[in-house]
């Protein structure tokens, strides 16, 4: 049967046979009760009720769930890895470990799935919330209808509170206009400290204490993200059990580790100095022993092969030896060190009194370890995301040039100048021993995850092993179960999904104990999977991870009929080593039915194996479609980019009408973006000047030779882009009162993206500068009276470059043209 007579007879399968499964009837928040006091004519003459306040049960557990980022199977050494995890290690042994637990292979999926215990497609969480399109399963709107486990625990009396990262906020309502019914505060945590986006700096974070914007780090050199959110979480959790010792809490911490970029504290990197020189061919075959030594894996498990794109270790040469192991003794450190501030959390409950009684689970990673790093690592992730844009500089971005860039500032590696990832070699050797990595949710190494669940209080085969079936949609129920809550069916006026995850909590006693998950799919950027009784089918990727570069080439194919199938047996095939396809091609059949039947049932459909393509803004709302003209007044900051200016591969102008005291005035005008790229029009000891910083791969820097006067200016810097395409460079013109003060050429502009956390700023910096020639905030000492950009339009050949920039994309394809 071809692949689209194959899908509509599971499609039609899936609407005739599918329903709903049954889930409970309470209403939340409960209807107040009725007032059983008595009303007199005067106070002395009635008797008064107070309304009862909502408590939990007695005896409830407090619930603590860590979600680590990018943490592979193989990583952590509580699960056989190389890298000290001592709290983890100390969960397990006085809880479970289980073995075969699986997340959605992405960020934001992964963590909608967590949140609501939904399928990722099921919470509109297809894809990360920068490229959700206009479909239920992937436009990143977490519905009213999946109500999230902290509104449901908040409501029955449990207090809530989010630290670290947050990737469920849709790109568009990221910024100060909100809205802000989507951040932490308005799915039912009380609290929130931490980002709102894919990634931070660790040492600069873009942070927010609810919906304000914050600069932690200012004034504080010793200041890091990680040591901060384990911080606020103890400030947080002493708080709350001194005023009301007796009320169970649920915290959720997500730190931005391990994803890039890496940056933990030095002493943290030089633990581990050495540990890695035997490479990562090594490593996978070190820690598989591990793991079957510990029990963790069964004693005929494989060891998956090496991606051909994977060079071997023996073939670097001493220089890439040098360099890598270091960038992985860099990530090590990383995990070390966030696993450590995880114990200063659990050492803090447990002064308390109160870890025995509370339910911790610690899943070690959203996804598998991410192999985004390049052949040889980076020291700039923004290259990458704009290399396969900078067609005529291919060569200067080539994986050689960029490790030649790294080892040349090995010292600054870890440190808030460099957005540092290490190479892919390390990514599949932390996801040992399986194939493939993050993104990639057809196969383990993108979904298996370690993760441990303790309970003193109430889990007695203490250092057990696990082996049954989970998915991250099983978290939610588990909670509830043990906390002895349903379902509610009506939250905040809005009838529930039902839950489509089930409760773990049956496998606390049993080791020997059926999998209480018998199905579950898996789908992401085309690559697609189905597990069912033992029985694993899923596509063949088309292109990895590590080629979106754009420094590799890959050949678009149909997203339906254009992808193979493989078929494992993983009841007696642990790792996916052994294809199976062409032995038991009826099997396989049978699964690509039930695959596209569970398709259809969780708004999988439409399949989309594009990733530029979706990363455009203009396939979203946005507060900026349409606008050529921005105006700004005073100092304002942290306006994320989704909601800035857009002046990339066009012409723009920017007006500042200034009142300059002195005459010797110093700080940013404007800015957007950082040290990874981004521009800046600032002042010097009374010049201005115009900065703009190619992928710091090239800094461009048009300034006037003498001070202005004190009094009233108006400064414009005028840019002529060249057209003809995206990444082209052009001519700067910086004038002051009408006169040419000062003019240069810009060689090469950033064609994509700035940054995902660096943002514009009016009045001074935040993050990290866009030049070393000043450092955050750089206030303006001056008056901005009023700040304008504009913006040209398009030549007609830039214009079709950039709205068909996946063309220019190796390994893209249009989202239109499909059949």
């Amino acid at each position: 049967m071809k692949s689209r007579e194959l899908f509509l007879t599971a499609f039609s399968v899936a609407l005739a046979g599918w329903s709903a499964p049954l889930y409970g009837q309470e209403v939340l928040p409960v209807p107040p009760a009725p007032f059983k006091g008595q009303i007199g004519l005067s106070a002395k003459d009635s008797k008064p009720d107070f309304p009862k306040p909502v408590e939990a049960p007695k005896g409830s557990p407090n619930v603590v769930v860590v979600l680590l980022d990018d943490v592979g199977f193989g990583a952590s050494s509580t699960f056989g890895g190389p890298i000290s995890t001592p709290t983890l290690e100390r969960l397990a042994q006085h809880g479970l470990r289980y073995t075969q637990f699986h997340t959605a292979a992405l960020s934001s999926p992964t963590r909608a799935a967590l949140l609501t215990g939904r399928n990722h497609h099921s919470a509109h969480t297809g894809v990360i919330m920068e490229q959700g399109t206009g479909f239920p399963g992937y436009d990143s709107l977490l519905g009213k209808d999946t109500a999230t486990v902290a509104e449901v625990l908040k409501q029955h009396g449990w207090n809530t509170a989010w630290f670290g990262k947050n990737h469920n906020v849709p790109d568009w309502q990221s910024s100060q206009a909100g809205p802000f019914d989507l951040w932490p505060t308005g799915l039912g945590f009380e609290k929130f400290y931490g980002f709102i986006c894919a990634e931070t700096d660790q040492w600069r974070p873009a942070a927010y204490d609810g919906t304000k914007a914050i600069e932690p780090y200012l004034g504080n050199p010793d200041y890091n993200f990680d040591y901060d959110i384990a911080d606020q979480a103890i400030e947080w959790v002493r708080n709350q059990k001194a005023v009301a010792p007796d009320r169970p809490f649920f915290l959720y911490y997500a730190p931005g580790a391990t994803h890039s970029p890496h940056h933990p504290k030095k002493e943290w990197i030089a633990k581990y100095k050495g540990q890695f020189d035997q490479g990562w061919d090594k490593v996978r075959e070190e820690t598989l022993a591990r793991q079957k030594r510990l029990g963790l894996v069964p004693a005929d498990t494989q060891l998956t092969e090496r991606h051909a794109d994977i060079p071997a270790w023996d073939s670097l040469s001493a220089e890439q030896k040098l360099l890598s192991a270091y960038m992985m003794e860099i990530y090590a450190g990383y995990l070390s060190q966030t696993d450590y501030n995880v114990g200063r959390v659990l050492d803090a409950i447990e002064q308390l009194g109160q870890l025995d009684n509370t339910l911790v689970i610690y899943i070690c990673g959203d996804n598998g370890a991410s192999a985004e790093g390049g052949m040889m690592g980076m020291t700039n992730e923004m290259v990458a995301i704009n290399g396969g844009g900078l067609i005529d500089l291919r060569e200067q971005i080539n994986a050689k040039a960029m490790f030649q860039a790294a080892l040349a500032h090995k010292e600054d590696l870890g440190t808030w100048k460099m957005h540092n990832h290490y190479p892919i070699g390390w990514a599949h050797a932390m996801d040992t021993p399986f194939q493939w990595a993050k993104q990639i949710a057809s196969h383990y190494g993108g979904t298996r995850n370690g993760m441990v669940i303790s309970w003193p209080a109430r889990i007695k085969d203490q250092g057990g092993i696990r082996p049954q079936w989970h998915h991250v949609i099983d978290i939610v129920p588990t909670i509830l179960d043990v906390a002895g809550l349903q379902q509610p069916s009506v939250v905040n006026g809005i009838a529930q999904k039902p839950i489509e995850g089930v409760s773990m909590a049956y496998s606390f006693d049993d080791a020997k104990a059926p999998s209480a998950r018998r199905t579950q799919y898996f789908e992401m950027f085309g690559n697609r999977g189905i597990y069912h009784d033992g029985w694993v089918a899923c596509t063949t990727p088309h292109f990895a991870p590590w080629r979106e570069a754009g420094l590799f080439g890959a050949t678009p194919v149909d997203v339906i009929s254009g992808y193979k199938w493989e078929l494992y047996h993983v009841a007696d095939d642990f790792s996916e080593a052994v294809n199976l396809a062409d032995k038991y091609p009826d099997k396989l059949h049978e699964l690509q039915l039930l695959f596209y039947a569970e398709a259809a049932k969780y708004n999988v459909l439409p399949l989309d194996d594009s990733k530029t393509a979706r990363m455009d803004v203009r396939v979203r709302p946005s507060l900026t479609r349409g606008r050529t003209e921005f105006t700004y007044y005073g100092t304002i900051t942290r306006i994320p980019e989704g909601a800035a200016p857009d002046v990339k591969n066009k012409s723009f102008r920017i007006t500042a009408n200034l009142a300059l005291p002195k005459g010797d005035e110093h700080g940013v005008v404007v800015t957007q973006g950082g040290y990874s790229g981004g521009y800046a029009l600032l002042f010097n000891n009374g010049k201005p000047s115009f900065h703009y910083n190619f992928l710091n791969l090239a800094h461009f820097n048009i300034a006037a030779k003498d001070a202005l006067k004190p009094g009233k200016h108006t400064v414009v810097f005028d840019f002529k882009y060249d057209g003809g395409g995206i990444a082209k460079g052009g001519m700067g013109v910086l004038s002051v009162d009408g006169q040419k003060v000062a003019e240069g050429r810009i060689g090469n502009t950033v064609p994509l993206r700035f940054s995902f956390y660096e943002t514009f700023d009016v009045g001074e910096d935040t993050g990290t500068p866009v030049s070393l020639d000043y450092d955050v905030p750089f206030k303006f000492t001056g008056t901005i009276e009023k700040l304008v950009v504009n913006l040209k339009p398009q030549d007609i050949s830039t214009q079709a470059a950039e709205e068909k920039v996946e063309r220019e994309l190796p390994a893209e394809r249009a989202l239109q043209g499909q059949d």
